[in-house]
């Protein structure tokens, strides 16, 4: 029943979502992918005041059918441009402006999956450089592509650092579930989520932000409460007609 259950829940939707992956076209390399601006952001002195954009786009090769990569884009104040921070696997792994703010990430478009501007975003700015500043796995070697820490991981550090986002990562960011260690419990600061995790590959979350979750090794299925989806391994949310 177990095995039943597993192959249900989280092998069938990724073996799917991998078989419908594998018939787009797509780079054959780093080289030739594009990486240009999308055009997603707004140009940044049309928005007045800070601002923080967490975004996502499919990586690439055989990896983009299980997961998308994460990064958070800042505006500090009025007039000022965008800053983009990323986790990388090569080289010092946490870099400041190496791609456009809204590039496409291996020809792929990315989407906004979560903003704050105005004042909310002049009183967390600081708060998010912070997080970002005081990422634990910042130095030569500290990127793991599975469980973590990856690229999602580190947006995941900053998003657990600032719960006054309210933002959430996809459920197909592979490596936000990351906790060193063998088991972690954590309840947010804000008391409106907790997660469970041994070693970043079995757990579960619920919560107002997280709905209810289950993971295996890296994949997620579960049910957004607060803007109703359905949550499906690899490839991400569905949301629900009423929502």
């Amino acid at each position: 029943m177990l095995l039943a259950t597993i192959a249900l829940l989280f092998l069938l939707p990724a073996v799917g979502t991998a078989a419908w992956w594998v018939t787009l076209e797509r780079p054959s390399s780093w080289r030739t992918a594009d990486w240009s601006a999308s055009g997603v952001l707004p140009a940044a002195d049309t928005i007045d005041g800070p601002a923080i954009f967490l975004m996502a786009a499919r990586t690439g090769g055989l990896k983009g059918a299980f997961s998308v990569h994460c990064w958070i884009v800042i505006k500090r104040d009025h007039g000022a441009g965008y800053d983009r921070y990323d986790k990388v696997g090569w080289g010092r792994p946490v870099r400041k402006n190496s791609y456009e703010p809204d590039g496409r990430w291996y020809s792929n478009t990315p989407v906004i999956i979560a903003s704050v501007s105005g004042s909310e975003a002049a009183r967390l700015v600081a708060k998010a450089e912070t997080a970002i500043d005081a990422y634990p796995y910042r130095e030569y070697g500290d990127y793991t592509i599975w469980p973590g820490p990856n690229s999602n991981s580190f947006v995941a550090h900053v998003i657990k650092a600032v719960p006054e986002m309210g933002a959430q990562l996809p459920p197909n960011a592979v490596g936000r579930d990351f906790a060193p260690g063998l088991a972690s419990f954590d309840i947010a600061d804000d008391w409106r989520d907790m997660h469970a995790t041994f070693g970043g590959l079995i757990g579960f979350a619920a919560g107002v932000r997280s709905g209810l979750e289950f993971h295996f090794f890296g994949l997620v299925a579960g049910l957004d409460f607060a803007r109703p989806a359905i949550k499906i391994p690899a490839y991400g949310r569905v949301p629900l007609w009423f929502s």
